[in-house]
Protein backbone atom coordinates (compact mmCIF):
# COMPACT_ATOMS: atom_id res chain seq x y z
CA UNK A 1 0.00 0.00 0.00
CA UNK A 2 1.00 3.67 -0.11
CA UNK A 3 1.36 6.16 2.74
CA UNK A 4 0.57 9.77 1.81
CA UNK A 5 2.14 12.25 4.21
CA UNK A 6 0.84 15.82 4.36
CA UNK A 7 3.88 16.95 6.26
CA UNK A 8 6.14 19.81 7.23
CA UNK A 9 9.57 20.35 5.69
CA UNK A 10 12.00 22.42 7.75
CA UNK A 11 15.59 23.52 7.64
CA UNK A 12 16.99 22.65 11.08
CA UNK A 13 19.70 24.73 12.70
CA UNK A 14 20.96 22.63 15.63
CA UNK A 15 23.10 24.29 18.32
CA UNK A 16 25.03 22.08 20.73
CA UNK A 17 25.02 23.59 24.24
CA UNK A 18 26.51 22.68 27.59
CA UNK A 19 23.01 23.30 28.96
CA UNK A 20 19.81 24.89 27.72
CA UNK A 21 19.60 28.67 28.28
CA UNK A 22 17.28 30.10 30.91
CA UNK A 23 14.87 32.99 30.12
CA UNK A 24 16.87 36.16 29.48
CA UNK A 25 20.19 34.30 29.40
CA UNK A 26 22.72 34.28 26.56
CA UNK A 27 24.95 31.22 26.15
CA UNK A 28 27.54 30.36 23.52
CA UNK A 29 26.96 27.22 21.47
CA UNK A 30 29.78 24.70 21.10
CA UNK A 31 28.72 23.51 17.65
CA UNK A 32 26.24 24.22 14.84
CA UNK A 33 24.87 21.83 12.23
CA UNK A 34 22.27 22.57 9.55
CA UNK A 35 20.16 19.86 7.95
CA UNK A 36 16.74 18.64 6.91
CA UNK A 37 14.03 18.39 9.54
CA UNK A 38 10.36 18.99 10.23
CA UNK A 39 8.08 16.35 11.69
CA UNK A 40 6.66 15.54 8.27
CA UNK A 41 10.00 15.19 6.51
CA UNK A 42 11.39 13.10 9.35
CA UNK A 43 8.41 10.77 9.27
CA UNK A 44 8.51 10.39 5.48
CA UNK A 45 12.21 9.49 5.56
CA UNK A 46 11.60 7.01 8.38
CA UNK A 47 8.82 5.36 6.36
CA UNK A 48 11.01 5.15 3.27
CA UNK A 49 14.02 3.79 5.14
CA UNK A 50 11.78 1.23 6.83
CA UNK A 51 10.77 -0.07 3.40
CA UNK A 52 7.43 1.69 2.95
CA UNK A 53 6.20 3.58 -0.09
CA UNK A 54 5.56 7.19 0.89
CA UNK A 55 4.31 10.19 -1.09
CA UNK A 56 5.13 13.51 0.58
CA UNK A 57 2.70 16.41 0.19
CA UNK A 58 4.27 19.70 1.22
CA UNK A 59 5.70 23.10 0.34
CA UNK A 60 9.12 24.73 0.36
CA UNK A 61 10.38 28.25 -0.28
CA UNK A 62 12.69 29.49 -3.04
CA UNK A 63 15.78 28.55 -1.00
CA UNK A 64 14.56 25.07 -0.08
CA UNK A 65 15.17 23.03 -3.23
CA UNK A 66 17.90 21.00 -1.53
CA UNK A 67 15.38 19.74 1.05
CA UNK A 68 13.22 18.24 -1.69
CA UNK A 69 16.34 16.68 -3.21
CA UNK A 70 17.23 15.15 0.17
CA UNK A 71 13.75 13.65 0.54
CA UNK A 72 13.95 12.16 -2.95
CA UNK A 73 17.43 10.76 -2.25
CA UNK A 74 16.02 9.00 0.83
CA UNK A 75 13.41 7.22 -1.28
CA UNK A 76 10.46 9.56 -0.71
CA UNK A 77 8.18 10.36 -3.67
CA UNK A 78 8.29 14.17 -3.96
CA UNK A 79 6.07 14.90 -6.97
CA UNK A 80 3.68 16.83 -4.70
CA UNK A 81 6.26 18.99 -2.90
CA UNK A 82 5.75 22.44 -4.45
CA UNK A 83 7.73 25.68 -4.29
CA UNK A 84 5.97 28.82 -3.00
CA UNK A 85 7.11 32.41 -2.41
CA UNK A 86 7.15 32.07 1.41
CA UNK A 87 10.49 30.95 2.89
CA UNK A 88 10.92 27.29 3.80
CA UNK A 89 9.99 26.47 7.38
CA UNK A 90 12.90 26.35 9.78
CA UNK A 91 13.66 25.38 13.36
CA UNK A 92 16.23 26.69 15.83
CA UNK A 93 17.10 23.70 18.02
CA UNK A 94 19.29 23.80 21.13
CA UNK A 95 20.58 20.45 22.43
CA UNK A 96 22.36 20.07 25.79
CA UNK A 97 24.91 17.51 26.95
CA UNK A 98 22.15 15.22 28.24
CA UNK A 99 20.54 15.23 24.74
CA UNK A 100 17.53 17.27 25.89
CA UNK A 101 16.35 19.92 23.45
CA UNK A 102 14.36 23.14 23.14
CA UNK A 103 13.00 24.23 19.77
CA UNK A 104 11.77 27.48 18.18
CA UNK A 105 9.78 26.82 15.02
CA UNK A 106 8.99 29.12 12.06
CA UNK A 107 6.27 27.42 9.95
CA UNK A 108 6.94 29.36 6.74
CA UNK A 109 5.92 27.53 3.55
CA UNK A 110 4.39 24.69 5.58
CA UNK A 111 1.30 26.87 6.06
CA UNK A 112 0.94 27.64 2.34
CA UNK A 113 -0.27 24.26 1.05
CA UNK A 114 -3.27 24.67 -1.27
CA UNK A 115 -6.36 22.45 -1.09
CA UNK A 116 -6.10 21.82 -4.84
CA UNK A 117 -2.57 20.50 -4.30
CA UNK A 118 -3.80 18.12 -1.58
CA UNK A 119 -6.72 16.89 -3.69
CA UNK A 120 -4.48 16.25 -6.68
CA UNK A 121 -1.97 14.34 -4.57
CA UNK A 122 -4.64 12.12 -3.00
CA UNK A 123 -6.53 11.45 -6.25
CA UNK A 124 -4.67 8.14 -6.97
CA UNK A 125 -5.11 6.82 -3.42
CA UNK A 126 -6.82 3.47 -2.95
CA UNK A 127 -8.92 2.10 -0.07
CA UNK A 128 -6.60 0.90 2.67
CA UNK A 129 -3.84 3.41 1.91
CA UNK A 130 -2.76 5.64 4.79
CA UNK A 131 -2.84 9.41 5.15
CA UNK A 132 -0.40 10.74 7.76
CA UNK A 133 -0.83 14.21 9.28
CA UNK A 134 0.76 16.45 11.92
CA UNK A 135 -0.03 19.91 13.30
CA UNK A 136 2.84 21.63 11.47
CA UNK A 137 0.95 22.27 8.19
CA UNK A 138 -2.38 23.68 7.15
CA UNK A 139 -5.01 21.58 5.39
CA UNK A 140 -5.09 18.64 7.78
CA UNK A 141 -8.85 18.40 8.32
CA UNK A 142 -9.54 18.92 4.61
CA UNK A 143 -7.10 16.15 3.70
CA UNK A 144 -8.53 13.80 6.34
CA UNK A 145 -12.06 14.22 5.02
CA UNK A 146 -10.88 13.47 1.47
CA UNK A 147 -9.01 10.42 2.76
CA UNK A 148 -12.01 9.07 4.64
CA UNK A 149 -14.21 9.53 1.57
CA UNK A 150 -11.66 7.50 -0.42
CA UNK A 151 -11.61 4.65 2.13
CA UNK A 152 -8.13 5.51 3.37
CA UNK A 153 -6.92 5.11 6.95
CA UNK A 154 -5.81 8.27 8.78
CA UNK A 155 -2.85 8.48 11.17
CA UNK A 156 -2.57 11.76 13.07
CA UNK A 157 0.47 12.92 15.02
CA UNK A 158 -1.01 15.47 17.43
CA UNK A 159 2.12 17.60 17.67
CA UNK A 160 2.73 20.37 18.38
CA UNK A 161 -0.24 19.84 20.71
CA UNK A 162 -3.23 22.07 20.04
CA UNK A 163 -6.49 21.24 21.82
CA UNK A 164 -8.75 22.73 19.16
CA UNK A 165 -6.93 21.00 16.31
CA UNK A 166 -6.99 17.64 18.09
CA UNK A 167 -10.69 17.88 18.92
CA UNK A 168 -11.49 18.53 15.27
CA UNK A 169 -9.27 15.72 13.99
CA UNK A 170 -10.25 12.89 16.35
CA UNK A 171 -13.50 11.95 14.53
CA UNK A 172 -11.44 11.58 11.33
CA UNK A 173 -8.56 9.61 12.89
CA UNK A 174 -7.85 5.87 12.96
CA UNK A 175 -4.45 6.05 14.70
CA UNK A 176 -3.50 8.88 17.04
CA UNK A 177 0.20 9.32 17.82
CA UNK A 178 1.31 11.27 20.91
CA UNK A 179 4.20 11.37 23.36
CA UNK A 180 3.78 11.12 27.11
CA UNK A 181 3.27 14.85 27.65
CA UNK A 182 0.82 15.15 24.78
CA UNK A 183 -1.12 12.13 26.05
CA UNK A 184 -1.52 13.81 29.46
CA UNK A 185 -2.63 17.07 27.82
CA UNK A 186 -5.09 15.15 25.65
CA UNK A 187 -6.67 13.36 28.60
CA UNK A 188 -6.93 16.62 30.54
CA UNK A 189 -8.48 18.52 27.64
CA UNK A 190 -10.97 16.01 26.25
CA UNK A 191 -13.56 13.63 27.75
CA UNK A 192 -12.66 9.94 27.78
CA UNK A 193 -15.44 9.06 25.35
CA UNK A 194 -13.77 11.26 22.70
CA UNK A 195 -10.85 8.81 22.67
CA UNK A 196 -12.83 5.60 22.92
CA UNK A 197 -12.89 4.76 19.21
CA UNK A 198 -9.36 5.86 18.30
CA UNK A 199 -6.31 3.61 18.53
CA UNK A 200 -3.39 5.42 20.17
CA UNK A 201 0.36 5.09 19.80
CA UNK A 202 2.04 6.62 22.85
CA UNK A 203 5.80 7.06 23.21
CA UNK A 204 7.35 7.41 26.67
CA UNK A 205 10.98 8.16 25.77
CA UNK A 206 13.39 5.93 27.68
CA UNK A 207 10.41 4.13 29.25
CA UNK A 208 9.26 2.66 25.93
CA UNK A 209 5.98 2.92 24.03
CA UNK A 210 2.50 1.44 23.85
CA UNK A 211 -0.29 0.82 21.36
CA UNK A 212 -3.71 1.22 22.98
CA UNK A 213 -6.86 0.14 21.16
CA UNK A 214 -9.94 0.11 23.37
CA UNK A 215 -9.15 -2.22 26.28
CA UNK A 216 -6.20 -3.81 24.46
CA UNK A 217 -2.77 -2.52 25.55
CA UNK A 218 0.45 -3.67 23.86
CA UNK A 219 3.76 -2.23 24.95
CA UNK A 220 7.46 -2.34 24.18
CA UNK A 221 10.46 -1.43 26.32
CA UNK A 222 13.01 1.05 25.04
CA UNK A 223 16.41 -0.35 24.10
CA UNK A 224 19.09 0.97 26.47
CA UNK A 225 21.43 3.31 24.58
CA UNK A 226 23.45 6.44 25.34
CA UNK A 227 21.61 9.30 23.61
CA UNK A 228 23.41 12.06 21.74
CA UNK A 229 20.42 13.98 20.35
CA UNK A 230 16.75 13.08 20.85
CA UNK A 231 15.44 15.41 18.11
CA UNK A 232 13.27 13.40 15.73
CA UNK A 233 13.13 10.23 17.83
CA UNK A 234 9.33 10.23 18.01
CA UNK A 235 9.08 10.84 14.27
CA UNK A 236 11.41 7.91 13.61
CA UNK A 237 9.30 5.70 15.88
CA UNK A 238 6.02 6.65 14.19
CA UNK A 239 7.41 6.34 10.67
CA UNK A 240 8.84 2.88 11.29
CA UNK A 241 5.71 1.72 13.12
CA UNK A 242 3.38 2.89 10.36
CA UNK A 243 5.54 1.38 7.61
CA UNK A 244 5.61 -1.93 9.46
CA UNK A 245 1.82 -1.99 9.93
CA UNK A 246 1.32 -1.00 6.30
CA UNK A 247 3.48 -3.91 5.11
CA UNK A 248 1.51 -6.43 7.17
CA UNK A 249 3.42 -6.65 10.46
CA UNK A 250 1.47 -7.26 13.66
CA UNK A 251 1.52 -4.59 16.37
CA UNK A 252 4.12 -6.24 18.69
CA UNK A 253 6.59 -6.69 15.82
CA UNK A 254 5.94 -3.14 14.57
CA UNK A 255 6.53 -1.75 18.07
CA UNK A 256 9.82 -3.62 18.44
CA UNK A 257 11.04 -2.49 15.02
CA UNK A 258 10.10 1.13 15.77
CA UNK A 259 11.75 1.00 19.18
CA UNK A 260 15.00 -0.24 17.65
CA UNK A 261 14.93 2.45 14.97
CA UNK A 262 14.38 5.21 17.54
CA UNK A 263 17.15 3.81 19.75
CA UNK A 264 19.61 3.97 16.88
CA UNK A 265 18.44 7.42 15.83
CA UNK A 266 19.11 9.07 19.21
CA UNK A 267 22.73 7.87 19.21
CA UNK A 268 23.44 10.17 16.24
CA UNK A 269 23.37 13.94 15.74
CA UNK A 270 20.57 15.53 13.76
CA UNK A 271 17.01 14.62 12.87
CA UNK A 272 16.38 13.30 9.34
CA UNK A 273 20.07 12.57 8.72
CA UNK A 274 20.17 10.39 11.84
CA UNK A 275 17.31 8.05 10.86
CA UNK A 276 18.67 4.52 10.34
CA UNK A 277 18.05 2.28 7.34
CA UNK A 278 16.08 -0.95 7.67
CA UNK A 279 19.31 -2.93 7.27
CA UNK A 280 20.83 -1.08 10.22
CA UNK A 281 17.74 -1.71 12.34
CA UNK A 282 17.68 -5.41 11.44
CA UNK A 283 21.38 -5.72 12.37
CA UNK A 284 20.71 -3.93 15.67
CA UNK A 285 17.88 -6.34 16.50
CA UNK A 286 19.92 -9.40 15.45
CA UNK A 287 22.55 -8.45 18.03
CA UNK A 288 19.84 -8.45 20.70
CA UNK A 289 18.00 -11.62 19.68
Amino acid sequence: MTIYNLGSINIDHVYAMERLPKPGETLAATDLTTGLGGKGANQSIAIARAGGQVVHIGAIGPEGGWTRDALRAAGVITDHVVEVATPTGHAMITVDRAAENAIVLFPGANREIAEDQIAQALAPAAPGDWLLLQNETNGGAFAARLARDAGMRVAYCAAPFDRQAVAGMLPLTDLLSVNEGEAAALEAALPAEALADVARLVTYGAKGAAHIDGDKWQGVAAFPVTPVDTTGAGDTFLGYFLAAIDTGKHVPEALRLASAAAALQVTRKGAADAIPTRAEVDAFLAQRA
